[in-house]
């Protein structure tokens, strides 16, 4: 069965600064736990902000280390999710049921792509 990365990018200037919610912690555990019953989450978890982290850039034989944050990007990797499916559909589906447990006030975008095997 093919496996699938769904990059989980945000919007930092439109989240809230104090993070998720309870609440949406609370329906998030319960879609982990559902998607993990369901033998399709292999691994999940959120990231820290981009002002934590560093980009590592390659150019010309030579490598730039950046401290965050990164203000040209509109959207950072706030987390990812692996999941085993038994297809893209399965795969998209999953992910739709991810951002639903999302209150309005929150910008997020899922890039879902299968890893490549071999």
């Amino acid at each position: 069965m093919p496996r699938y990365l769904s990059l989980v990018k945000i919007d930092e200037r439109t989240a809230p600064a104090e993070g998720p919610s309870e609440e949406l912690m609370q329906r998030m555990g319960e879609l982990i736990e559902e998607m993990t019953k369901a033998g399709v989450l292999l691994d999940t978890a959120g990231l820290t902000p981009s002002a934590q982290g560093v980009q590592v850039h390659y150019e010309g034989g030579d490598t730039t280390v950046t401290d965050g944050p990164f203000t040209e990007a509109k959207e950072v990797i706030g987390g990812y999710a692996i999941m085993q499916c038994k297809d893209r559909a399965e795969a998209i589906e999953w992910t739709r049921r991810f951002l639903k447990v999302h209150e309005p006030h929150w910008t997020v975008t899922c890039e879902v792509r299968e890893i490549a095997e071999g």
